[in-house]
């Protein structure tokens, strides 16, 4: 299965530190971040991926090539002009896209069982799938209502009942789930999975994986912590099922 990694925002976040440098290349521990998720995306089974990408984009071209230094084929899907939100970047690569896809975030680290969540996805035959982690406003506040195996409420602005689970970072997604995209506009991740719950066709998946991510400055000294922990029980802990080629 092909990987998509959307790496074209701003990182507003983070500036200064984003402002000559887009926000998946900066360094941690001496290495481009984009390297770790790329080797952990490869360690996981994945070998062809597509990196949606705009701002100072040209520095992730320079650097991964075509990808085949870290064993993987990389593409990639420009962005360029007005951003069109993640669902409309996603909406504008769909030539590059595969029948099926992963997508995650060029500033997340996510070691969590992909061969799982892609059989789980096969075999419920619905447009797309959400990884949710049962979250209890432990990170951040939940954000996810889960019900019948599948995703009753996604809002990360207001409260719900039962609200304690919260977006991974992961889905999996049929390309032609992206027909409820509108071309050329601005559209977010968010409002496809809001058309997705309305059509009962955004399926549940639990992870109990902690994430990592650079979205923040924590989130780099965080992750900083994580690749000099020396406890087994923090490294990426992969499953055997991992090690298929879904490609």
């Amino acid at each position: 299965m092909q990987a998509v990694i959307l790496a074209g925002g701003l990182g507003s976040r983070l500036r200064p530190l984003t402002a000559r440098v887009p926000k998946c290349m900066l360094s941690v521990q001496g290495r481009p971040f984009l390297e770790y998720q790329l080797e952990l995306l490869r360690s996981s089974g994945f070998r062809d991926i597509l990196l949606c990408i705009s701002y100072l984009g040209e520095q992730v071209v320079s650097h991964c090539g075509d990808g085949s230094r870290f064993g993987i084929r990389l593409d990639y899907s420009w962005e360029r002009g007005e951003l069109l939100g993640t669902a409309g970047a996603l909406k504008q690569a769909r030539p590059r896209l595969d029948h099926e896809f992963m997508l995650t975030y060029g500033d997340t680290y996510l070691p969590m069982d992909y061969g799982a969540a892609i059989e789980a996805f096969q075999r419920e035959r619905r447009l797309a799938l959400m990884v949710v982690e049962r979250n209890h406003d432990r990170f951040e506040r939940s954000n996810v209502v889960i019900g019948d195996g599948l995703i009753q409420v996604y809002d990360k602005l207001n409260r719900a009942p039962d609200m304690v689970y919260m977006n991974y970072g992961v889905a999996l997604l049929k390309r032609s789930a992206l027909s409820l995209v509108p071309a050329g506009v601005h559209y977010s991740q968010e409002a496809l999975f809001q058309d997705l719950i309305r059509r009962k066709q955004l399926l549940a998946f639990e992870t109990d994986t902690p994430f990592q991510e650079v979205g923040s400055r924590a989130g780099i000294a965080r992750f900083r912590r994580y690749l000099q922990e020396d406890t087994p029980a923090l490294r990426p802990a992969l499953h055997p099922r991992n090690t298929v080629r879904y490609s």
